[in-house]
């Protein structure tokens, strides 16, 4: 049997899913998910801040596209040498604005590339999407999923949990 993907508990007022919310992250559940009708205040999702690998991504990507920019052309100026107007072969201000381009370029490519690896993209399918509530996530209902991969879910205590907040219904979402 396939472990489910997590605990959705369906609330209609937003002040029960903000106190629920809030309850979750105090009791030490991380990996959670909200899906809301509309943006509230404070209803954030109880996760600790993690750094983000996106920058390190860009500055890794944009150091090696700009080495791998000036070399080329240092490269090409040696294996195929034009003297124009008596400058030397290695004439590197002539060769800044490429590596320069080629830099921001790598460096863009890097941190979008990495963004996607990070947000899991392209997913086109999510397991909430089976469960027949969730239509209601974008017209009056407010939805918190507890995630099973969460180091506190255990089924029936976050079931139990999730009933105690006061949820109109709590179902397993299947994966």
């Amino acid at each position: 049997m396939k472990t489910p993907y997590g605990l959705m508990a369906s609330f209609a007022s937003p002040r029960a899913f903000a106190l629920a919310v809030r309850r979750a992250g105090e009791a030490g559940y991380t990996r959670c998910e909200t899906y809301l009708p509309f943006s509230l205040e404070g209803s954030a999702e109880p996760q600790p801040d993690a750094p983000s690998p996106i920058p390190k991504a860009m500055a890794i990507g944009g150091i090696l596209s700009g080495l791998f920019a000036f070399g080329l052309q240092e490269y090409a100026a040696h294996d195929y040498p034009l003297n124009v107007g008596g400058r030397p072969l290695n004439s590197w201000p002539s060769f800044v604005p490429i590596t320069f381009e080629l830099t921001v370029l790598g460096a863009a490519l890097c941190g979008l590339l990495t963004f996607f690896w990070v947000a899991g993209f392209p997913r086109l399918d999510h397991p909430v999407f089976n469960d027949p509530r969730f239509i209601r996530a974008s017209k009056d209902r407010f939805f918190l999923c507890i995630r099973s991969d969460d180091p506190q879910y255990a089924a029936n205590a976050t079931l139990r949990f999730l009933s105690e907040l006061g949820a109109e219904s709590v179902a397993e979402v299947p994966r």
